[in-house]
């Protein structure tokens, strides 16, 4: 029997703090209802500060990171998974506060874990990951608050992150006209692609900006936060409906409630890591209708585990684009 797995480990101790690709034991895993084994997880920006040290992420050690994961069913204490099922998880503090999903095995909650969907592999399951799933839910606030195409332009800010792009591509899917904004203007072909009508520089938001701007947009979905979010308010039409899912910008709201008042618009908080179970399977659902395959091989690439705390390094410094999702097999 297999008493240790690979898996990237984060310590701090002694000797500072650091992570390591070793051999980490399974008892030590197996703590919650579920156990699992992994096929696949991702290397998303959260994963990236915590396997760096660069943010305060991890707030127990040892910790395994990785906030996504997608496997099978190997033994359930719960009457809502058996052995055999393929299970899909996206954030409840894993890597974070429970171990997560950089490892070939995991253990997690039932309340966490929801059916994969079943016209997607664990592999596309990951390919979408958190940033995906962040996307479709801002989306499915949007259409709940009556944004329809036919309102008019959707703003996505943040562009080329991981929400901003599955945004792009989504709404454009869905029939939207979208406009983006990026503070890498030479990707705006590469925004067009994925579905954009057209590219905005985000300077026209990330300074401080008057508390009513000229009404441009019938709704937004904001990963960015601060000056971006207030400017963004304020360009919203008369009942539009805006998104916050992000704070690439900071965490800050340098805002008036001219656009509330004046303009009946919503700002909507989306809260990715405790959604509760019946909006997840609606996100999921929708995502596994939606989402072609062909798409997801163009804004992925695939890692083994082992270079995991290599391509951390290289996502914070901006030298990835794209998505990456991790075999945990390998």
């Amino acid at each position: 029997m297999t008493t240790s797995v690979k898996s990237v480990v984060i310590n701090k101790d002694d000797q500072g703090y650091r992570a390591e690709y070793t051999d980490f034991p399974v008892e030590s895993i197996h703590q919650q209802d579920v156990n699992i084994d992994v096929y696949y997880s991702t290397l998303n920006y959260k994963d990236a500060l915590a396997i760096t040290g660069k943010g305060p992420v991890v707030r127990t050690f040892p910790m395994i990171p990785g906030i996504d994961l997608a496997g099978t069913v190997t033994e359930s204490k719960s009457d809502e998974f058996k052995v055999g099922d393929k299970v899909l998880l996206n954030g409840f503090g894993v890597g974070e506060k429970y171990l997560g999903g950089l490892s070939s095995k995991a253990s997690m909650s039932a309340d966490w874990l929801i059916p994969l969907p079943a016209n997607l592999t664990p592999k596309q399951a990951m390919q979408i990951g958190t940033a995906g799933y962040t996307a479709m839910l801002s989306i499915i606030a949007l259409e709940k608050q009556g944004i329809t195409p036919q309102r008019g332009e959707i703003l996505v800010t943040g562009a080329n992150g991981g929400v901003g792009s599955f945004a792009i591509y989504l709404l454009n899917k869905l029939g939207f006209d979208v406009v983006a904004t990026t503070g890498r203007m030479n990707e705006a072909d590469h925004l067009e692609k994925l579905g954009a009508k057209r590219v905005l520089s985000r300077e026209e938001f990330s300074a401080p900006g008057k508390p009513l701007a000229k009404e441009q947009f019938a709704g937004a979905i904001d990963s960015v936060g601060s000056h971006t979010l207030a400017n963004v308010c304020a360009s919203i039409k008369y009942g539009g409906v805006v998104t916050a899912c992000g704070l690439a910008q900071g965490m800050d709201f340098p805002a008036t409630v001219a656009p509330f008042i004046l303009r009946g618009i919503s700002l909507m908080g989306i809260d990715s890591v405790m959604r509760p179970k019946a909006d997840r399977i609606e996100a999921w659902q929708r995502l596994s209708e939606l989402v072609e395959a062909q798409y997801l091989d163009t804004i992925s690439q695939e890692i083994p585990l082992s270079e995991a705390i290599a391509n951390a390094e290289a996502l914070l410094k901006g030298e990835i684009r794209g998505r990456v999702v991790v075999n945990c097999k390998e």
